[in-house]
């Protein structure tokens, strides 16, 4: 039985690492992206450009949260005591107010670019 528990620890550790490694990749990628962008739209001082980029940006740190939640939901099968348990909880609670504020915020500027385009058309139409 005491095999089978380190094995499961041994597994559950590994795919924590795994998970973490890529919320890792993803902000990384993210960012280098982002930053490119900006720079970018900067240089052709594209402005509409520059709020797409911070958008994309947004939904690519919420996957990178969602995942890091992932693995601590899966870390939370192996914390031994109450204090690594309550740290656990900690965590994921601010990693998800997190997620939750970035995706309304996402959410927000996605009907507002919504309503920007209907008054766009009817604009169009009239004139």
């Amino acid at each position: 039985m005491e095999a089978v528990r380190a094995t499961f620890a041994q597994l559950t550790e590994a795919t924590i690492l795994l998970i973490d490694f890529m919320a890792l990749l993803i902000v990384i990628y993210a960012t280098l992206e982002a930053f490119w962008g900006a720079g970018h739209a900067a240089l052709v001082h594209r402005k509409p450009y520059y709020h797409q980029i911070w958008q994309r940006y947004a939904r690519w740190l919420v996957a990178a949260l969602t995942f890091q939640l992932a693995a601590d939901i899966i870390e939370s099968a192996l914390t031994p005591s109450w204090e690594d348990i309550g740290r656990l909880a900690a965590i994921a609670v601010i990693r998800t107010f997190l997620n939750y504020f970035l995706g309304r915020d996402l959410a927000e500027e996605a009907a507002e670019a919504e309503k920007k385009a209907e008054q766009d058309s009817l604009d169009a139409e009239a004139g």
